[in-house]
């Protein structure tokens, strides 16, 4: 093993993952989450080649295996920490769905590539330009793939159904076997995985922000002028505020009360959010909130107070989407 072999395995993979978090003008992503992810993308690939190991060894056939049951076992290994992420609402747009994506599969690449390069001794430096600017990138391209089409959907829908998760992993073991399969050249796979998933990402960046910017505005001014009401003292004659008196009917004065507390504090803690967010796009340092965890605490217990039926009430004057949870997580953060 040659320090150049080394480097056309591993470099291209990982410069592409740096690529990716300079264009996030928002910076959604932590490097030391970006560093967890790419050690779970390490564990899934010795996961994953033990598997196929075992199936190699118990008689499937090792063409049948290397065209169909590695790109599935592979593709659904890679993305369960991502179904997990995004159910549990830790991804909020599409750019951080690619960057969590990515780096899942740069750690994929890296532990495979390396195991190939301890193996492969006296392997051409063809092999390595084809395993680092071909698989290794398709690998990160995949999984960025499933994640970014599974929280489209799940945007779209407004769900987390497991079901949102399939056409994501349909497609990316799609891409993987086709890739398998070596109808041209590796070489020629290997170009045309660099010239079209890296596009194809760079393309959804630049659609995310956009929308991530308009739903700032948007958002923005929305909660600002539901806590302007709630100050003015007037918030009773304001459609909202008679929205909630109509709610006497069914709901006691206390939690009616709690009600209110509710979502007046879930309006400020989505603004410092947007704020945060804000801050990042114009490159402004960011400080720790230190009063962040006790507002936080007070949302929580006024959440349990209120239950999911209060939750329910409120949902027709809250500015709620499916980035509320995410933008929590962002704060405690």
């Amino acid at each position: 093993m040659t320090f150049s072999h080394l480097a056309l395995a591993l470099l291209p993979v990982c410069l592409f993952l740096l690529s990716l978090l300079y264009l996030d003008s928002y910076k959604l992503v932590r490097l030391q989450t970006i560093a967890q992810l790419v050690i779970i993308g390490c564990v899934v690939a010795a996961l994953s080649l033990f598997i196929n190991w075992v199936l190699e060894t118990h008689g499937v056939d090792r063409r049948l295996l290397l065209r169909f049951g590695a790109p599935a076992v592979e593709e659904i290994l890679k993305g369960l920490p991502l179904l997990f992420l995004i159910r549990a609402k830790r991804i909020g747009f599409l750019i951080d769905a690619a960057i969590f994506g990515f780096a899942i599969g740069t750690g994929f690449a890296l532990v495979e590539n390396f195991y190939y390069l301890s193996t492969l001794l006296h392997a051409s430096p063809a092999l390595w330009v084809v395993r680092g600017f071909g698989t290794a990138v398709m690998h990160g391209g995949t999984t960025a793939i499933l994640a970014m089409t599974t929280v489209a959907l799940s945007e779209r829908k407004r769900s987390d159904s497991l079901w949102l998760f399939v056409p994501g992993l349909v497609m990316a073991f799609a891409i993987h076997s086709l890739f398998n399969h070596f109808v041209v050249s590796p070489v020629a796979s290997a170009l045309v995985i660099v010239l079209v998933l890296p596009p194809i990402l760079v393309l959804v960046f630049s659609q995310s922000e956009r929308y991530l910017k308009s739903w700032l505005g948007s958002g923005f001014d929305l909660d600002s002028e539901l806590l302007r009401a709630i100050a003015s003292g007037k918030f009773g004659q304001s459609p909202a505020g008679e929205y909630l008196q109509s709610l006497r009917d069914h709901f006691d004065g206390a939690v009616l009360a709690d009600m209110l507390c509710y979502l007046r504090m879930h309006s400020e803690l989505s603004l410092r959010a947007k704020g945060v967010l804000m801050l990042h796009e114009n490159g402004f340092p960011v400080k720790k909130d230190p009063d962040i965890a006790e507002k936080l605490a007070e949302l929580r217990y006024l959440e349990k107070s209120i239950g999911k039926t209060g939750e329910l009430a409120l949902a027709p004057i809250m500015n709620r989407s499916s980035h509320d949870v995410w933008e929590l997580h962002m704060l405690e953060g």
